[in-house]
């Protein structure tokens, strides 16, 4: 059987149910990079079945949204409930050198990734410049 080890954990539940708010951050963590042509993000999401991840985008808005259910039935008395419950989500403000229209993704071991790429225009390229040969002098 599982023992209660922290004291103080009960005094941040009843806080939680109390006042609405979480002593620690039941969010979705992420990791956002750039990598070449792409920008990646990578939620964390243990214990979420992949077909309640809800992915919507509207204008530069990325929406995630996911449930996480209790693996216990109703009529069971819990011991220790430290695992957030319920509905997940978190908003990315994209910019506008992505194409959000070609957004990839996946879920594999608890991790949502995506995959958003730089469009044409944002990529950095070379400028070509001119030689000094072409120039021709004035007034000859």
């Amino acid at each position: 059987m599982l023992m209660r080890t922290d004291p103080f954990r009960e005094l941040d539940r009843l806080v939680e149910r109390v006042w609405g708010t979480a002593a620690r951050p039941a969010s979705m963590p992420l990791d956002a990079w750039r990598e070449g042509d792409g920008f990646f993000v990578e939620l964390e999401l243990p214990g979420v079945d992949p077909e309640s991840i809800d992915l919507d985008v509207e204008r530069n808005v990325l929406t995630v949204k996911a449930e996480r259910k209790p693996t216990y039935g109703e009529n069971t008395e819990t011991v220790i409930t430290e695992r957030p419950v319920g509905t997940f989500s978190r908003q990315l403000f994209l910019g506008e050198t992505l194409d959000t229209g070609k957004i990839e993704a996946s879920y594999e071991a608890g991790v949502l990734k995506l995959r958003v790429p730089v469009t044409e225009q944002a990529k950095p390229r070379k400028i070509a410049i001119s030689g000094g040969g072409d120039r021709k002098e004035l007034g000859s």
